[in-house]
């Protein structure tokens, strides 16, 4: 496997870890509930599932396109913007379920930033297949 395909799927599998111990938290002291399920979901959705997509995406696509993958860099580029992106997104959602309104602007670039990491993504994938076409 290549290294990206490696690294999304051990970041999945860590923000697994993480958002079912945030449901055992949440369980435990249901006060928590309305505070972190929205960092909860995020990290489940965005965390666990996307992140083991894109994993699954980078390996498989290449190989049923018959086509080397359009750009590694892009890849390296979507990583790390998904992960910052996930993780600003979590840490905020959290400030402003606490009260803390002026992290709502953070929330919304930590948005953006995901929201891009998922057009390169998509980007990248449209280029790979694109590329099996010609």
């Amino acid at each position: 496997m290549s290294k990206i395909t490696v690294w999304f799927i051990r970041m999945a599998m860590s923000y697994f870890i993480i958002s079912a111990g945030m449901g055992v938290l949440m369980l435990t002291w249901p006060w928590w509930t309305r505070t972190y399920i929205p960092g909860h979901a995020h990290l489940n959705l965005l965390g666990w599932i996307s992140m083991t997509i894109y994993g699954v995406a980078y390996h498989i696509i290449p190989r049923f396109s018959g086509r080397p993958l359009y750009s590694n860099r892009l890849a390296w580029l979507h990583f790390y913007l998904a992960n910052t992106g996930l993780i600003g997104m979590v840490l905020f959602f959290g400030f402003v379920g606490h009260g803390n309104l002026r992290y709502e602007k953070h929330l919304l670039y930590s948005s953006i930033v995901e929201f891009t990491s998922i057009v390169i993504f998509v980007y990248n994938m449209m280029r790979t297949i694109k590329s099996a076409e010609g």
